[in-house]
């Protein structure tokens, strides 16, 4: 078990399975801990999953920390120039919730990257109900048009519903599933929808 800081993520498995846990959690009752005990269990039921995600998400994680121990929020404003394309951006995932959602993801805060170099995108779980955001990188956008990075956004969306359904993320079986039927590739960004929609030509 690797305690952390972050304040958007406060439980989550690395892709070697070792187990991240806020250092708050550290003073939390037994109720809590047998809760995140259950939610990193292989194979757990949604039912389990979503009512211990539930418990440990109650616990006021961020007042049992030190104030000198708090992670700094990252700047909430974007780069200068990068308004139009945060539009656009918020407009894709609305289409693309509509068209392979059923419009009931919540609407997150998208966010352009420069410190991205080898990950084209990112999505990152609320700590609580709200506050949840999808990274794309700069130089993917700068690079590969937006055709490409609309699917990228969709693979994405695929991890948000999974934290948002009470799966664990990653890229397991329940994600491969969701990503085969919606039609994209469930270990990669690898190829251009045709049927995506194409918002080019938008004068946003």
């Amino acid at each position: 078990m690797v305690p952390h800081h972050n304040r958007r993520v406060l439980v989550s498995l690395t892709t070697r399975g070792a187990l991240r846990v806020h250092a708050g959690y550290a003073g939390a009752p037994d109720e809590v801990l047998s809760a995140i005990v259950r939610w990193a269990r292989p194979r757990v039921r949604r039912a389990e999953r979503l009512e211990a995600q539930r418990v440990m998400t109650a616990f006021p994680v961020h007042d049992h920390v030190a104030p000198g121990d708090r992670a700094h929020r990252r700047p909430a404003r974007p780069a200068p120039g990068d308004e139009p394309r945060l539009e656009r951006l918020q407009a894709f995932h609305a289409e693309l919730n509509r068209r392979y959602f059923g419009g009931r993801l919540r609407r997150v805060e998208i966010r352009i990257s420069s410190r991205m170099r080898r990950r084209l995108g990112e999505f990152r779980p609320a700590d609580t109900g709200e506050g949840a955001e999808i990274a794309l990188s700069r130089r993917h956008l700068n690079a590969d048009g937006w055709a490409r990075v609309t699917e990228t956004l969709l693979h994405e969306m695929v991890h948000q519903w999974q934290a948002e359904s009470g799966h664990r993320l990653g890229h397991g079986p329940d994600f491969r599933r969701k990503c085969a039927a919606i039609g994209i590739e469930g270990r990669a960004v690898a190829r251009v929808r045709d049927d995506l929609p194409d918002y080019s030509h938008s004068r946003r």
